[in-house]
């Protein structure tokens, strides 16, 4: 079999996103090794995958797809009365009121318009593989603009602070309830800390392909180490992080860092949203529809202080319906740096993963567009 050559079943109906897919693949020259699953209502329509070594049951690093699997958790305890999103967070962590963040709620961190997004000087690799390390280090530090002023993306750091809440607040860390409530009973594979007998699943990711006069010229304006964007990702550390290197740290899977260290596969992350909205394998779902309601709705729209016009969230989740416009507007998910796309629509039905394992040229995925408008169109046909 070749490296173009695509595996796995469609349902009746669903040919056409096959078709897509397979383009996607021949296009890449099978060097990107993708999965490609999807639901519809809570039922397995698409399930996809190409590329060397690659099988429907191979894991990689998600990246900040991860951050939905860590949303969802934050939605269930706020569906039980554990978690109360406009509470500030110092209520249940009294160190994070430090340097002038005594009012930040939940909501704000969920929302990205905490300002803590990182800390002066940087977080070394090793520090930003441990949520608990990270959180100790974000207690003493000053916000980086004036909380609920604007919004910006904490891509490697806010969901420690999540965690940490949770920790203050349940005596359970945020993967120990995510294993027990969400990943076991809907045997998704999709982890938040990677046993190590499934270690022989997974495949490192690996850097995108290249000219030297295309890296040069991409990386000559960037913004610096220490700006808002730098800061955001993790640039202004000594040396600067190396995002491949990252996800291939066994003790960034090991731990299942809450905003960029989770593992697993496109059925991992089309499955998580099927759970959360329409249950899946007889389950029932996850999240009841007022909490649906709550964590889809619209918060920090337009310009992100980090991202630019990349950004638009609702509560945890990126806004989809704005990502995509063929989609409803309460459409909820999130992306990943190396190329994990994962999302739920509640009007359509459909809950979406796509996983790959080798960056694209500047972070751009157009793949992402084509895949999920062949899905959609197949489901509302």
């Amino acid at each position: 079999m070749g490296a173009t050559d695509v595996h796995g079943t469609v349902a009746d109906g669903f040919e056409r996103v096959r078709e897509v897919f397979a383009e996607v693949v021949a296009e890449q020259g099978g060097q990107v090794g993708a999965q490609l699953t999807a639901y519809a209502h809570g039922g397995l329509v698409v399930d996809l995958w190409a590329g060397d070594e690659v099988g429907g049951d191979t894991l990689t690093g998600l990246y900040s797809a991860t951050k939905g699997a860590a949303t969802l958790v934050a939605a269930l305890l706020t569906q039980d009365g554990v978690l109360d999103l406009d509470e500030p967070v110092a209520r249940h962590w009294p160190e994070f009121a430090a340097a002038g963040k005594e009012a930040i709620t939940l909501r704000d961190v969920l929302t990205h318009r905490s300002g803590v997004i990182g800390v002066d000087g940087g977080l070394s690799a090793a520090e930003l593989a441990d949520d608990a390390v990270i959180a100790r280090r974000l207690a003493v530090q000053r916000p980086y603009w004036r909380p609920g002023s604007a919004y910006g993306y904490g891509g490697f750091v806010t969901f420690a602070m999540v965690n940490e809440v949770i920790r203050r607040a349940t005596g359970q860390s945020l993967q120990t309830i995510y294993e027990q409530r969400v990943r076991i009973p809907y045997e998704l594979d999709l982890f938040l800390g990677l046993p190590e007998s499934e270690e022989g699943r997974f495949l490192p990711i690996q850097w995108w392909t290249a000219t030297p006069e295309q890296e040069a010229a991409f990386w000559s304006d960037l913004p610096g180490p220490h700006s808002i964007l730098g800061v955001g990702y993790g640039l202004n550390s000594t040396p600067p992080l190396d995002q491949v290197a990252f996800a291939n740290t066994r003790a960034v899977r090991a731990n299942g860092q809450a905003s960029a260290g989770g593992v697993g596969s496109g059925r991992g992350l089309a499955g998580l949203y099927a759970a959360a909205v329409w249950g899946v394998g007889g389950r029932p779902p996850l999240l009841k529809p007022d909490t649906v309601g709550e964590f889809a709705q619209l918060h920090s729209v337009g310009a992100d202080l980090v991202r630019g016009d990349q950004g638009n969230y609702a509560v945890g989740f990126q806004a989809k319906g704005l990502r995509y416009p063929f989609l409803a507007a309460n459409a909820f998910g999130h992306d990943g740096s190396a190329g994990a796309e994962a999302f739920a629509d509640p009007l359509s039905g459909i809950a979406f993963g796509y996983a790959r394992r080798r960056y694209g040229f500047g972070w751009s995925y157009p793949e992402h567009d084509r895949l999920a408008a062949a899905v959609h169109h197949a489901a509302t046909s």
